[in-house]
């Protein structure tokens, strides 16, 4: 197979497999899927999603977290993981989107990486997952699997997303993303890897792992 036709194999195998993806991180609006997401970095969804009720049982918008202290957020949010700055994080941004935004998530890149403790990912997930703006955030799992699957270098999640989103048509950015993530977890992780187990990788991926 040439690249074209390997990336179009992808595309129809995780179409087979994930025909209905459901974002992992539970939440109710563009705000807790902002805050969830942040949470994400460094801990596992299952993690985030275990803490999220009981965050929610106190604020679950940008008018009642502002009530709460800092340090009552991180008391929530300590079992995540870096939860001094996740706290910060939250307590600032949700101040921002009352003082600039009518206590609305914005929807736009440059303005969302603009909030504290939000990068380019976070950004990402929140632009696509809760605007439908096409964007294709890579994480750990799209990361590895585009490198198994040759289609880039593994240098750079930055490197990784550009070609990603050079390989893929936009209009399905949003869902490829999760396909892939699902894929990654359930056939092809980082440790135990089992090839074969891993169809995709088996079928397009670079010779050195195939051997």
């Amino acid at each position: 197979m040439n690249k074209k036709q390997r990336v179009q194999y992808t595309i129809n195998k995780l179409e087979e497999l994930y025909p209905q993806v459901d974002i992992p991180l539970k939440h109710k609006d563009e705000y807790t899927l902002l805050i969830s997401v942040l949470l994400s970095a460094r801990a596992t969804d299952a993690m985030v999603n275990r803490i999220t009720p009981l965050l929610w049982e106190k604020a679950s918008d940008p008018y009642q977290m502002t009530k709460l202290s800092v340090n009552e957020i991180q008391d929530i949010i300590r079992p995540v993981g870096l939860s001094p700055m996740k706290a910060k994080g939250i307590y600032e941004l949700s101040h921002i989107l009352i003082d600039k935004y009518e206590g609305k998530v914005p929807n736009t890149l440059e303005q969302l990486k603009e909030l504290p403790a939000v990068g380019h990912k976070t950004a990402s997930v929140v632009l696509s997952q809760a605007f439908g703006v096409p964007a294709f955030p890579v994480d750990t799992h799209i990361h590895r699997l585009m490198y198994r699957w040759n289609f880039s270098n593994g240098k750079s999640v930055q490197q990784t997303e550009k070609d990603a989103k050079r390989l893929y048509p936009k209009y399905l950015w949003g869902k490829l993303h999760l396909q892939i993530i699902y894929y990654g977890r359930q056939f092809s992780p980082a440790r135990n890897w089992s090839l074969q187990k891993d169809i995709i990788t088996r079928t397009i991926g670079r010779k050195t792992l195939l051997k």
